[in-house]
């Protein structure tokens, strides 16, 4: 299949300051992106998101009629616009307000100022996720794995089922915590579990802890996705029996690498 360049891509770049808006467009042309509309405000970018539809939105936190939250709900809950890819680009640096983000499925979180290493991994990222390269696997046919996707996010297991779906895998069956996946790995046999961290009920520690101490599955190669900075909990994890961990929002050329290392040993 054709690989996409970033001169394919066409973005929505939405910012209020008219300065920062040169600076990013800058940014973007330097890594060969030339199809870029701009927005001031989330009513004009939903105006242009219907008119054009991009592939990906670059977009600032804060705007005079209302917050950049605001504009990824409009495109994750609308069919239309699911594909569409989001970025924020802001200087904010609190966990809280960025979480949001991260659960949502964003391709990347920004700093301002950002290097044009961090802008080429999120373009590239999207490339991934809009196109379709298959794994080609020695021990498996892709197309009959079976994955289990554990995430309290509807919107989170959405991205990971459209990145992994495009790696030509089909077979993917969803939980929304780590109760609801024991309850499913009680009556299925899978190939891979991903699952997210932070749970309720049963988080994705305790998840782990079942799989390889209680199931009859304990062997299955584990992926965690996760926002969790605490070297605490990370370590807690691994020593459990995690087989390889990824950041939210996390980077599907990444996922690809994971997924080689997991399913090829």
């Amino acid at each position: 299949m054709h690989q996409l360049s970033p001169s394919e891509l066409s973005i929505l770049l939405l910012e209020p300051s008219d300065m920062q808006k040169k600076v990013i467009i800058s940014r973007l042309q330097k890594e060969g992106v030339n199809q870029i509309q701009t927005a001031t405000t989330i009513a004009e970018a939903k105006q242009n998101i219907a008119k054009y539809k991009p592939d990906l939105i670059a977009s600032a936190l804060h705007f005079s009629d209302g917050e950049a939250t605001e504009l990824l709900k409009f495109i994750k809950q609308d069919v239309r616009y699911q594909e569409i890819q989001f970025m924020l680009v802001s200087s904010e640096c609190r966990r809280e307000q960025l979480e949001v983000f991260r659960q949502s499925g964003v391709v990347a979180i920004l700093p301002k100022p950002f290097s044009a290493e961090h802008l080429a991994t999120a373009l590239n990222s999207t490339i991934d996720l809009i196109s379709n390269e298959e794994l080609d696997l020695s021990h498996f046919d892709v197309q009959d794995l079976r994955v289990l996707v554990v995430d309290d996010s509807r919107m989170a297991r959405n991205v990971i089922k459209r990145t992994i779906g495009n790696l030509g895998i089909q077979h993917i069956t969803e939980a929304a915590d780590g109760q609801e996946a024991i309850q499913i790995m009680q009556q299925e046999m899978f190939d891979l579990v991903i699952t997210d961290y932070n749970m309720p009920s049963v988080d994705g520690l305790e998840l782990t802890q079942f799989i390889r101490n209680e199931s009859q599955q304990s062997y299955i190669p584990i992926l965690m996705v996760s926002s969790e900075a605490n070297d605490t909990h990370l370590s807690n994890v691994s020593s459990a029996g995690v087989n390889a961990l990824c950041d939210k929002p996390f980077e599907p050329q990444l996922v690809k690498q994971i997924l080689y290392q997991l399913l090829e040993d």
